[in-house]
């Protein structure tokens, strides 16, 4: 991992300022000679610059992220705790530190990359691929400069945030509050408000299917200690020994503050914008972003096309169902999905795997 200083004083979107700017980044593979094969991923809420490591489904040779073919970036987001600053980075007064570290918004994810990439000389992005949350960022960030891209990949993402996914990220960080050592903004604090909010967060990730397939109880003689209770708790412990409660506060109402038309004459005028081939993909089982999210993108968008992933593990799916998903990006780098595309896309083109 490398860290880029920028610094300068960063304006933020919702008026607040940063003095200087912290960005973690990894690269993989090398840069050829005319700098035409960078891939920039953009990663989701809990994801870090370590690409291969919470997406290795899809890097590898022959695989979509192919180090020996391109020159693969991905950048840690502002308002996480990797590397980028963010509320616990000890650069930073007292005054913007824990749950006082002011809003970020997509936005200024957005500026972040657009600081980086300037910064490493990479005028043009071949292709730029997010999921969730980095799916957001990387709709936004082609709709700001749709001409640094040739390619343009959304996974499980949406044009605006939904009220749906507003109230169960609004439902976390009530759990998050709950916890006294959260809200006297202690450094260490927080950590059972995540474990509450985390397991929220699951039932909004998974789907019902998921569940019965990966955690019913054999017999029906139990009254208590389930299957699932247990994997809630698990999987809550797990999440708070990795990250950290002000940055899954931050990062969950920049979630929320994604809307592509603020700003713009209309929703449709800003996707307009975005006349780069682009794949729209979703989960067939997806609550939290339905596939009526992407179907709508792939009809909005000029040159896109929609495939879907089939699986019964919800938003969770692009993060479990990677033959399915290697297929369909590998469809769409070779062409058989490109044909699909027109001008006017007057009818949803599905291509379910």
């Amino acid at each position: 991992m490398k860290v880029y200083i920028h610094s300068e004083i960063v304006q933020l979107e919702c008026g607040a300022q940063l003095p200087h700017l912290e960005i973690a980044y990894s690269t993989f593979g090398t840069l050829n000679e005319d700098a035409s094969n960078v891939i920039w991923v953009c990663h989701a809420l809990s994801g870090n610059s370590d690409v291969s490591e919470w997406w290795s489904g899809i890097v590898g040779k022959g695989k979509y992220l192919d180090p020996d073919r391109y020159f693969i970036i991905c950048a840690n987001v502002i308002g996480s705790c990797y590397g980028s600053t963010g509320p616990t980075s000890a650069a930073l007064p007292e005054s913007l530190k824990g749950h006082h570290f002011p809003l970020i918004t997509v936005k200024d994810m957005v500026k972040a990359h657009q600081l980086l990439a300037n910064h490493l000389n990479i005028q043009h992005i071949h292709a730029l691929i997010g999921p969730s949350l980095g799916g957001q960022q990387a709709l936004q960030w082609a709709a700001l400069e749709p001409n640094r891209f040739s390619e343009l990949v959304l996974i499980a993402t949406n044009a605006e945030h939904s009220p749906y996914g507003i109230a169960f990220n609004e439902s976390q960080r009530l759990a998050l509050w709950a916890d006294e050592t959260f809200r006297s903004n202690l450094p260490e604090g927080g950590k059972y408000g995540l474990k509450a909010a985390r397991s929220i967060a699951l039932l909004s990730y998974r789907h019902y299917l998921g569940y019965l397939a990966t955690q019913k109880d054999e017999f029906g003689e139990k009254i208590e200690y389930f299957k699932a209770s247990s994997y809630q708790v698990y999987q809550g412990e797990k999440f708070v020994d990795r990250f950290n409660p002000y940055s899954y506060w931050s990062l969950s109402k920049a979630m929320d503050s994604h809307h592509l038309g603020r700003g713009e004459a209309s929703l449709h005028a800003a996707i307009a914008k975005i006349s780069i081939r682009t794949l729209v993909v979703g989960v067939s089982s997806d609550i939290l972003f339905p596939i009526e999210e992407q179907q709508f993108l792939a009809q909005q968008l000029p040159y896109a096309v929609y495939a879907e992933i089939t699986s019964d593990f919800g938003h969770d799916g692009f993060l479990v169902e990677f033959d399915q998903l290697n297929k369909i990006l590998s469809d769409f780098r070779s062409g058989q999905l490109r044909k699909q595309f027109t001008t006017t896309l007057k009818s949803l083109t599905t291509v379910t795997l």
